[in-house]
């Protein structure tokens, strides 16, 4: 446990105990203190060190949250909001103890209204279960980080976006209101399902990307969208990852109308065809997708196919089955899965970072100098439609200074994108690992950020030690 518990002023022993002996009275078997479930509920996926709450609470509605939030604040025990752990900035950590919070059981489909294209879900849904539920009803959401079991109250929690953000928005754009348990116990909605309002504060937004350090999620109205006619998949290869992003800023820039533009380096394909043995050349290369009518989707995929070979695409490859384009996307989807295969016995510290379109291009070839510079293995993944990149970048742990020197090359990455007019994190969020930055890219906004999490959380229980110091 860090030092955290100790600059804070949470419970002694003694309130812990008695805060143990309120749960396990309200919530019986559902309250476990088993160190093997605790540490079930700390980070798993990074390079940061798991920190593990000293309880879980398996929370099947929003009075069970209530209730647990109300027993934390009469003894300032800290609780962490819990949904699948796929984050990757230490979300789910636990520096002051406390009790995680896990929202996987409350896992309702509550409404789909179909004529307003929009629906009501618990926290706990994931994204592929509601896609599923969609199924019959010709709608799906859309936003799409690449984890089918990513929950959607993890995924606003954490503004998340990923593929599809390019032509349907990310987190931000989807969430239409939010209840939500604040420090205090008190449940809020946050708006009505109106799609625009004008009444007060927008506390949809400010909720939406909080990572449960202002009130915790459990329930979420989101918009949904109707199945596209027509989808068309493509991919392109290219001699350089400067014609891979000059391709795309054109493409943008055009209006076509991209659902997905993902681009691979020549590394991670050279990983994944090691993993799948897809057969893909071994070159920067463009995965996308196109929604619309028939004949809109092949028109689009004409034009981009002439954008791309003028920037330097070597082949063309389209599908409108969905097996083919399944096929095509397999690397995408593979690509963090076939780096920790290619290099056994390392791990990743997975960053991400966004600037604007017309410096994409600029940003990764810097990128690409810095990891050749300094002989690192990192390859470059990225949502590129949107401007936002991820480098996965591979580490020996028992090698000295391994993890500082990828550390010091993810902080010199974000400063550049700050540099460029662009963020530290374009879907990561901060959580534990990216603190340093965020101030660095807010300056003095930092301090209303404080003020916030002052007025909201007084007694500082929420998910403690994430996103801005206190």
């Amino acid at each position: 446990m860090s030092d955290l518990r100790n600059q804070m002023f949470y419970a002694t022993p003694e309130q812990w105990e008695a805060a143990v002996g309120a749960c396990r009275e309200h919530f019986g078997e559902r309250f476990q203190t088993a160190a093997g479930i605790c540490r079930q509920h700390a980070n798993t996926l990074t390079w940061i060190a798991s920190e593990p709450p000293q309880a879980v609470l398996f929370a099947t509605s929003t009075d069970d949250v209530r209730r647990a939030v109300t027993i934390a604040a009469e003894y300032r025990v800290p609780v962490i909001a819990f949904g699948a752990g796929t984050s990757l900035e230490g979300h789910v950590n636990a520096p002051a103890g406390g009790i995680s919070i896990d929202l996987s059981r409350m896992n309702q489909v509550l409404e789909v209204n179909e004529q307003d294209l929009d629906c009501v879900v618990e926290a706990g849904v994931t994204r592929g279960q509601l896609n599923r539920h969609l199924r019959d009803t010709g709608l799906f959401f859309p936003v799409d980080p690449g984890a089918e079991e990513a929950t959607l109250g993890g995924m606003a929690a954490t503004r998340a976006s990923g593929t599809c953000a390019v032509r349907y928005g990310t987190m931000r754009e989807n969430v239409l209101n939010l209840t939500a348990v604040m420090a205090d116990g008190s449940v809020i909605k946050t708006a009505q399902r109106a799609r625009k309002s004008s009444a007060g504060y927008d506390l949809t937004h400010l909720l939406v990307g909080s990572e449960g350090t202002l009130g915790i999620i459990t329930e979420l109205t989101l918009r949904l969208y109707g199945q596209p006619e027509s989808v068309r998949a493509a991919v392109a290869p290219f001699t350089t990852l400067k014609g891979a992003c000059d391709a795309t800023m054109e493409a943008i820039q055009l209006g076509l109308g991209l659902a997905r533009i993902e681009l691979l380096d020549a590394l991670q394909i050279r990983a994944i065809n090691q993993h799948a043995r897809l057969g893909l050349q071994e070159t920067p290369t463009l995965f996308l997708e196109f929604h619309g009518s028939e004949m809109a989707t092949a028109e689009q995929v004409s034009i981009f196919e002439e954008i791309a070979r003028s920037n330097g695409a070597t082949a063309f490859e389209a599908a409108a089955h969905e097996d083919d384009r399944r096929r095509l996307w397999r690397a995408r989807h593979e690509a963090l899965w076939a780096c920790r295969a290619a290099w056994p016995g390392k791990l990743t510290l997975i960053t991400d970072v966004c600037v604007p379109i017309s410096r994409l291009a600029e940003c990764v070839a810097e990128t690409e100098a810095d990891i050749e510079a300094n002989s690192l293995i990192a390859p470059i993944v990225g949502h590129v439609g949107d401007g936002n990149f991820h480098v996965l970048a591979m580490f020996d742990p028992d090698e000295p200074d391994a993890l500082a020197r990828v550390k010091r090359f993810a902080d010199r990455l974000a400063r550049r994108a700050i540099a460029m007019g662009g963020t530290c994190t374009g879907e990561h969020g901060v959580g534990q690992g990216k603190m340093d930055l965020i101030e660095a890219e807010h300056g003095a906004a930092i301090a209303a950020m404080q003020a916030v999490k002052r007025a909201l959380d007084p007694l500082m229980i929420l998910n403690p030690g994430k996103i801005v110091r206190m």
